[in-house]
């Protein structure tokens, strides 16, 4: 049996009443993290120019475009939502995948639930359908897709996206796993383009074509059932011989679900989670020791080559490269004792205090080789005072999930902060207060109502 066949089975069987609470607990979570940031990023050049670009022939339609009154077609939604979700990086990440999952996902899933009048329980199974595939894909397929240079938000994830469309549609098992052999032939996206628009809209053209995929298939559209496993298919084309392993697919299916193990990773800064660890150490060291620029005479961060190779930027050249430098994020960390959306705006990157304290910093890979994608995060920095005092500080996983729990009003405090970009502070906490309880909501034009009434209007920021 084909791969896709048996994927489009397992999809089909999931069913709301089956899942865990705590699933549909961190489902929510990912939901309610995904809209914020999406928020945040409402007025960034990346999903406006998305939307310029897609409007030029016209369209309106049931879907709403995130921090707008504007509706527009499933598919145009899908693809500028998902854009401005991931125009600032700060949304959740897989350690399956090392893809964006939600980003990916529920973009396209919402769309079309506005679209065909779905409620908040088939939404949140649509969207625990899509985690969990693009999660097994993710361990079938790496490390070795990620080290190729593919980025799984967009070359992985996109099964993710296929498969939650699919469930939302209530497509039938074989149209589920047409869908999902469509999706192969769309997925793509690079790494060389970290640090730039077009990282985002790896995000916008995932969750959009696999809206498009599911859609397709709906229709009677066709594809090659064994897309994945023919010799010219995903995994010798994008892996190569002996680069995966099918078996990972299927074995211990949803037991437990991959939104509970190894489930999310939420962000607790605005930059490429790669830069993370080493944020919170220098923050570790910074408030343990009182460090400031002026008493710091060096620092030395070592994290793994695997993320280095995206992150070593010691001179960044725009704020959303600033996002995937780890010299100038623990630069920022030390300078505020944080790291925030204000330091990736405008000039900032240019600032003349930051520059100095760049000078001081020096990233190379850590001498402990990491195997699988949990161990990408691992960091070592260690800092020189200019009295000769040495300190230093380990970290293993900065992001925030099932596994490593969120505090408890932190989940709330950076929505809150992230929506009010386009939001008037009266409305945020009714809008909270719905996703919190997204499987009671009967309609999610009812949801995207709230959403829409509420906005301000957003002013497009500039890239410096």
């Amino acid at each position: 049996m084909s791969i896709a066949v048996e994927l489009g089975k397992r999809i089909v069987a999931l069913q709301y009443q089956d899942l865990p609470h705590d699933a549909i607990v961190w489902a929510r979570n990912s939901i309610i993290d995904l809209i914020g940031c999406a928020l945040a990023g409402a007025s960034e050049p990346a999903p406006r120019i998305a939307e310029k670009v897609l409007m030029m022939s016209g369209s309106s339609g049931p879907s709403l475009i995130w921090g707008s009154n504007r509706r527009v077609g499933v598919l145009e939604a899908a693809e500028i939502n998902g854009t401005m979700g991931h125009a600032l990086d700060y949304d959740d990440i897989s350690f399956s995948s090392a893809a964006h999952p939600t980003v990916a996902v529920f973009p396209g899933v919402l769309a079309l639930a506005e679209l065909t009048g779905a409620n908040g329980r088939d939404v949140l199974t649509a969207y625990i359908a899509g985690f969990e595939v693009q999660g097994r894909i993710g361990r079938a397929v790496n490390v070795h897709h990620y080290e190729k240079g593919w980025h799984p938000t967009s070359t992985i994830a996109i099964f993710g996206a296929a498969a939650g469309a699919a469930h939302l549609l209530k497509l039938d098992a074989g149209q589920t796993a047409t869908a999902l052999a469509i999706a192969v032939s769309m997925a793509t996206g690079v790494k060389a383009n970290f640090g730039s628009m077009t990282k985002p809209l790896h995000a916008g053209q995932c969750t959009r074509h696999g809206a498009y995929a599911a859609l397709l298939a709906r229709e009677g559209f066709t594809a090659n059932l064994e897309a994945f496993e023919h010799k010219q298919g995903y995994l010798e084309i994008y892996n190569g011989a002996g680069t995966y392993d099918t078996g990972k697919l299927f074995k211990d299916w949803a037991d437990p679900l991959e939104i509970l193990n190894p489930g999310p990773g939420l962000k607790q800064y605005p930059s490429c989670a790669g830069t993370h660890s080493a944020i919170d150490a220098m923050l570790t060291l910074r408030s343990k020791h009182g460090l400031t620029p002026e008493n710091v005479a060096h620092v030395d961060s070592a994290t793994h080559g695997r993320v280095l190779l995206h992150t070593d930027r010691p001179e960044p050249k725009s704020v959303l490269d600033a996002k995937f430098s780890v010299q100038y994020c623990i630069a920022r960390a030390l300078m505020h004792g944080d790291v925030a959306s204000s330091h990736f705006e405008g000039a900032a990157f240019r600032d003349a205090d930051v520059m100095a304290v760049l000078a001081k910093i020096n990233a190379h890979p850590h001498a402990r080789e990491p195997k699988g994608l949990d161990e990408n995060f691992q960091c070592t920095l260690k800092v020189t005072t200019t009295d000769g005092k040495t300190y230093s500080a380990d970290v293993n996983q900065p992001l925030r999930g099932p596994m490593n729990l969120v505090p408890p009003d932190r989940l709330e405090s950076k929505f809150s902060d992230c929506a009010a970009v386009v939001m008037r502070a009266d409305a945020i906490p009714r809008l909270y207060s719905a996703l919190q309880n997204l499987e009671a909501v009967s309609s999610v034009r009812d949801l995207t109502e709230l959403m829409a009434v509420s906005v301000q209007t957003p002013a497009l920021r500039a890239t410096a």
